[in-house]
């Protein structure tokens, strides 16, 4: 049987027992039967009718029992109604526990608390500090038929739902558009988003913007239009591309409000987020600046998944430009980091999905990489970093064609975000399948994007090669040693012999260090 840890609390099913730390905490039956419940199915929003079969076995029971009991539920877990950190109420839809859980074996439970003691506090592995916070205020119909607020209500409900998928963000919904600056302060939110719907000659037009709360500032807006009999297919892709768009921006303004706050007494979150703007930076000094900030990060935190994850993407980017003089060593400490951030990742979709790259670039087990990132979709399939690390894995797995539409997915749910990476690894998936012009063309916009991947460089050498035109492919070899002195890969992650060899003879000619002709 399992059991749950969730910050302080361990759930204990074999005992039926909730414990904050060393102490018991006293609940009824029926409360921890629906403290088990929402945990159980944490991933999705949980009916009312649903709790009280679970909970009451088809006995008919009032819904104010109802409400009691997931009041006593809150407060036994440090939550209220006017929090909901950890047991969300969604309008009309159910509930929701939202908090970082880890499954754990009840076995293993039941021995950590015959060894711990007073004052002995077991810590929720893979639990992330000082989560950020977004308020989601209610949509507002616009149209003047009242009996479209249902439309307004699910889009609310389906965003909510949607954003609670990105675990590094804490997500709460309620108050309402005149109120949202004071709602979010009483909440303590950083963020909020909100919104409104318009039904105009059979459309539907749906406008959303978030906006950083304490300062005012407008983040990102978009607008999403569709037909009225189309309406609930609509909610759902508007949420995805809402929560595929949110993150990244979310992210970028975290950044800049860690370099502005914390200069000399950073939190661990603090490195964390210093660490997340340079690990990308295809820059030696600062993906190395990245895995110190990181390391600190890590030593106050072990079992910080995020860090874990990121670290060893860092890794990665070490191996890409030949930063190292020990190859293999350095493939070993990331596959371990990546190794050791899936252990406590719980399911936070972007960490599983930065461990399947690293596990797929690194490891032998190609097949439990994939298997990793289509865990990562499943859980939330609006996650865009996600698409991009399937696209990759898929080409090393060898289905370049599949990798390209996986790539498209991304790209579609990230409009704002960098594309060059994607383009890079769609034209990646046109050389593989030997279409060399398409590569060409989309390799070459890739490197206007950004001159400084040496990836692109290697892809677009070996496209040139195979369409026969090596003087402009020695020309891309001569900018990329400019970035790094590795133009030949110590090794490749394709698991399809004859994409390596496809690769590598078109870099050995653009090399000239093989000048026969190829078939």
């Amino acid at each position: 049987m399992l059991s749950y840890r969730f910050g302080d609390f361990v759930l204990d099913n074999d005992r039926r027992e909730l414990r904050r730390g060393a102490e018991s905490v006293n609940v009824e039956p029926q409360v921890f039967d629906v403290l088990v419940h929402l945990l159980a199915n944490r991933h999705r929003v949980v009916t009312k009718d649903e709790l009280l079969a679970a909970v009451w076995k088809g006995r008919i029971v009032s819904e104010s029992t109802l409400s009691s009991r997931i009041n006593a539920a809150r407060t036994a877990v440090g939550d209220s109604g006017e929090d909901q950190r950890l047991i969300k109420t969604l309008a009309r839809k159910g509930f929701r526990f939202v908090g970082d859980v880890l499954e754990v074996p009840s076995a293993s439970v039941a021995a950590e608390s015959a060894i711990s003691g007073p004052g002995i506090r077991v810590v929720a592995e893979g639990s992330v500090p000082h989560l950020p916070s977004i308020l989601v205020v209610p949509f507002v119909n616009l149209g003047a038929d009242a009996d479209q607020d249902y439309f307004a209500d699910g889009m609310t409900a389906e965003i909510v739902i949607a954003l609670s998928r990105i675990r590094w963000l804490s997500v709460s919904a309620g108050g309402s558009v005149v109120d949202a600056a004071p709602a979010a302060h009483e909440s303590g939110a950083r963020y909020v988003l909100e919104g409104s719907v318009r039904k105009a000659r059979g459309r539907i037009r749906i406008i959303a913007q978030l906006i950083e709360a304490t300062s005012g500032t407008h983040l990102w807006a978009d607008r999403f239009e569709g037909r009225l009999k189309d309406a609930f297919d609509l909610q759902d892709k508007v949420a995805l591309s809402v929560a595929g768009v949110i993150e990244p921006a979310l992210e970028a303004a975290e950044m800049r409000r860690s370099a502005r706050a914390r200069a000399n007494d950073p939190t661990t979150y603090d490195l964390y987020l210093r660490a997340l703007a340079d690990h990308l930076s295809f820059e030696k000094d600062r993906v190395l600046r990245a895995l110190e900030l990181l390391g600190q990060a890590l030593d106050r935190e072990p079992y910080y998944a995020q860090a874990l994850s990121v670290a060893a993407w860092c890794h990665v980017q070490i191996d890409t430009y030949g930063w190292t003089s020990d190859d293999a060593k350095n493939r070993r400490e990331g596959l371990a980091l990546a190794h050791r951030a899936l252990q406590v990742a719980d399911d936070d979709p972007a960490v599983i999905g930065r461990a399947a790259f690293v596990v797929g670039r690194f490891g032998d087990d190609i097949d439990g990489a994939v298997a990793l990132i289509d865990r990562s979709l499943q859980l939330n399939p609006g996650f865009a970093g996600g698409w991009h690390v399937s696209g990759w894995l898929r080409l090393f797995a060898g289905y370049p064609d599949l990798a390209i539409e996986h790539f498209g997915n991304s790209m579609r749910l990230a409009s704002r975000g960098r594309r060059m990476e994607t383009l890079t690894g769609i034209g990646l998936g046109h050389l593989l399948s030997r279409r060399f012009d398409e590569a060409i063309s989309v390799l070459r916009v890739s490197l206007e994007q950004f001159p400084h991947f040496a990836q692109t460089y290697r892809y677009l050498a070996s496209a040139y090669v195979h369409s026969g035109q090596v003087d402009e492919a020695r020309r891309i070899v001569t900018r990329l040693r400019e970035i790094t002195p590795m133009v030949v890969p110590a090794a490749l992650p394709f698991r399809n012999p004859d994409h390596c060899e496809l690769l590598l003879s078109g870099l050995r000619i653009a090399t000239k260090e093989d000048s026969r002709p190829l078939d």
